[in-house]
């Protein structure tokens, strides 16, 4: 790589750094669910500094929709964020807070499918899991449900691991035919 382009890349970095940094700003400091159209045009005024398209972009007005409870308006941005190629930790995260806001507007099924494909990703796995847990209970899978909370619960603890685990694979599955799934979270 060239001494330019590698000068580009670390400018486009501190770029993105400091726009990531405005995002934390406007949730930490400017976000007023109480004024939903303030909170909109502020961050459409954030995605605009950014190249029409831009996935993070979209993800993130997505993001303000879904604070506000505008679920309908999050769910195409979120897709299009995903479509665009979003990437990094907003890539993960697209994963959750789009099926949990398909969850809220009635498509549980849906939900649960995007999270039991999404890929794994360390930190953001627990909230994978209770996620799921939540879409399986929409659904009425309460025993999958239950036991992916359960599952997902057992790292954190200090004992009681074994029997846990056991409880939760005594657990009856609610999907005709299948079987228990055991967390990939659980070693």
């Amino acid at each position: 790589m060239s001494t330019i382009s590698l000068m580009l890349c670390e400018a486009e970095l501190m770029i993105d750094a400091a726009w990531d940094q405005r995002i934390d700003d406007f949730y930490e400091h400017d976000f007023d669910e109480s004024d939903p159209q303030n909170a909109i045009t502020r961050m459409r005024s954030l995605v605009a500094e950014r190249p029409a398209g831009d996935a993070a972009a979209l993800f993130e007005l997505g993001g303000v929709y879904d604070s506000l409870g505008l679920e309908p308006e999050a769910i195409p941005l979120y897709r299009a964020a995903l479509e665009t190629g979003l990437e990094g930790e907003r890539a993960t995260r697209v994963f959750i807070q789009l099926a949990s806001t398909l969850r809220n507007v009635g498509e549980s099924a849906e939900a649960v499918s995007m999270l039991e494909a999404a890929p794994m990703s360390g930190v953001d796995e627990p909230a994978r899991q209770a996620f799921l847990a939540l879409a399986l209970s929409g659904e009425g899978r309460y025993g999958d449900a239950l036991r992916t909370a359960l599952l997902a619960l057992v790292p954190t603890l200090e004992s009681y691991k074994r029997s846990l685990r056991g409880y939760a694979d005594e657990l009856p599955s609610t999907v005709t035919g299948s079987s228990p799934r055991v967390s990939p979270l659980v070693p």
